[in-house]
């Protein structure tokens, strides 16, 4: 049995970092031998992603390491080449994958969304979802008020930077279309449960 990932907050300071996750793709495919403590050392002391402050570098390092690690030959190659909607898909994937946080608010909200016809994702969604986790999890219901109204905020950017929603403030929610060859290599991976938080 899969050992379930630990809620995390980490998602706060690295949301989702697109172009940033490109940048290490197109390491890993210029140099297929290259290390994660060798793609750290380009991002401390290169700052490939030009960022000012010597731990924001490494917190980018950190969170799009290991969100690369999770994807495989033809999922980097379509973050890269495939269409942007497309690539944009796999970016959220990835975060999917390494945030379990952000794979149940899908799984339990944005996928129900779809179900029960709700086209719009309300603060009373989020409010809910925080509610429940807290139950469920000592460790969630530890935070403090200000770290849901940020998990929140962050959750909302990515969807509308992933094209999942149209507006932060409307927050009207819109159907990905993936290509039928990127759901069946997730279908043949096993992993159509990420993809029904996707498509719902």
């Amino acid at each position: 049995m899969k050992k379930k990932k630990k809620y995390s907050t980490g998602i706060k300071s690295t949301p989702f970092l697109y172009l940033e996750l490109k940048k290490i793709a197109k390491l890993k495919v210029r140099n297929s031998n290259i290390t994660d403590k060798e793609i750290r050392r380009q991002a401390v002391e290169d700052n490939i992603f030009q960022v000012n402050t010597l731990n924001r570098r490494k917190t980018i390092s950190r969170a799009t390491i290991k969100r690369i690690n999770v994807l495989d030959d033809y999922l980097i190659d379509q973050l890269l080449n495939g269409t942007l909607d497309n690539s944009k898909q796999i970016a959220l994937y990835s975060i999917l994958k390494t945030d379990r946080l952000f794979f149940e608010f899908m799984k339990e909200v944005y996928r129900e969304k779809y179900l029960i016809k709700d086209p719009y994702l309300h603060d009373k969604d989020f409010n809910i979802f925080f509610e429940k986790k807290a139950e469920q999890s000592e460790r969630v219901a530890g935070w403090k008020e200000y770290t849901y109204y940020k998990l929140k905020q962050v959750f909302i950017r990515i969807l509308f930077e992933a094209g999942f929603i149209k507006e932060q403030d409307k927050r009207e929610i819109v159907r990905p279309i993936i290509n039928q060859s990127l759901k069946q290599h997730l279908i043949d991976k096993n992993e159509a449960e990420y993809l029904e938080a996707m498509l719902g």
